[in-house]
């Protein structure tokens, strides 16, 4: 459990710069938001800042449970890697693609990269891999089906300020990268 430990270490760290900022009137320094250029670090930083406890410590109890099962197959550094990758991407993706839909906001939150974890987690296990060779599925049909169970997951979270698009891209992100094994190291 030390990489998901390190990585809500560094979401509560996060937390308390948050708060301790918002005590002297600075706030938003951390969310992702559109330009990208304008603060490129939030591309980083947004996914381990949360817009309150109760996010944070949903964000936390989704991390405890798939975190711990994915770092059992691969390194520290290759799950850090992850986290940061597949949220940064989740995010990215929310502020661009909702930007197009409806009025621009800023993204925070670990939960682009959750939903990746356990995208991980289902695609890439015994079962699974068993499953997709007896489908003998083409790699476009694959990222079709992944496109569609990310949906499906996306679902169950949905409700008002809920970054689904982020969701859906994290989720999506770790089915593909569950499926070829990106982070197993055995």
């Amino acid at each position: 459990m030390r990489a998901t430990l390190q990585t809500l270490a560094l979401a509560s760290l996060f937390a308390i710069a948050q708060g301790a900022l918002r005590l002297v009137g600075v706030t938003g320094l951390f969310a992702l938001s559109t330009p990208l250029a304008f603060a490129p670090w939030t591309v980083v930083t947004s996914v381990y800042a949360h817009g309150s406890l109760g996010h944070l410590l949903a964000n936390a109890l989704g991390l405890l449970i798939v975190g711990p099962l994915v770092e059992r197959r691969t390194t520290v550094v290759r799950f850090h890697a992850f986290v940061v990758t597949t949220g940064a991407l989740a995010g990215i993706a929310q502020v661009a693609l909702g930007a197009l839909i409806g009025p621009p906001v800023a993204v925070l939150g670990l939960s682009g990269a959750v939903f990746a974890l356990g995208g991980y987690l289902l695609a890439g296990n015994v079962v699974s891999a068993r499953l997709f060779d007896r489908l003998r599925l083409s790699p476009r049909r694959q990222l079709l089906l992944f496109g569609v169970v990310a949906v499906l997951l996306t679902a169950t979270t949905a409700a008002p300020g809920v970054a689904l698009i982020a969701h859906a891209v994290g989720a999506f992100c770790g089915l593909a990268a569950g499926r070829v094994g990106l982070l197993d190291v055995r």
